[in-house]
């Protein structure tokens, strides 16, 4: 099933289960509620034209996932933290609650996976030995709405495939 397909079979399902009453997809810790008109706590690791981070205090992070972010971030009412580091570092920070999402250029096979929830792939690229890379930001487990939210966004803005 391609990544779009699915991408609309879930938003299809939450929604039919919305119009239910039940209040599915949730978020355990409430990332999405506390996001929405607040901050949106966001890891970022450098990797190339997808995350670049400034060389000196008070600059601005840039590339292509940063952008994408404060264009979410922007669709919730919300201001961006930026918060630098590895990508160790900054999943095992995702883990116990201190980011809200993490981008780095990662792809949907990454070992942090078991740390993460991971968005659905929004983009693809490939490296210069010509494998294929499928692009995906990491948000904390279980935390549904608030993915679902993000999936949504990044399928309409960055094109889901």
């Amino acid at each position: 099933m391609s990544h779009q397909r699915r991408a609309a079979v879930l938003l299809l399902s939450a929604l039919l289960l919305a119009g239910c009453g039940t209040s599915f997809p949730s978020d355990p810790t409430g990332t999405l509620e506390k996001v929405k008109e607040g901050t949106l706590r966001v890891g970022a690791s450098e990797n190339g034209d997808w995350v670049d981070l400034p060389d000196g205090p008070g600059g601005d992070v840039e590339g292509t996932e940063a952008e994408l972010v404060r264009r979410f971030a922007a669709s919730l009412g919300a201001k961006v933290e930026w918060v630098p580091g590895t990508e160790h570092v900054l999943a095992e920070e995702l883990k116990h609650g201190g980011l809200d999402v993490v981008i780095g250029g990662l792809d949907d096979k990454t070992p942090w996976a078991t740390h993460a929830g991971l968005t659905l792939p929004y983009t693809e690229s490939r490296d210069s030995r010509g494998s294929l890379h499928k692009h995906v930001m990491l948000v904390p487990l279980g935390e549904n709405a608030f993915l679902l939210e993000l999936d949504k966004f990044l399928a309409e803005t960055a094109g889901a495939k």
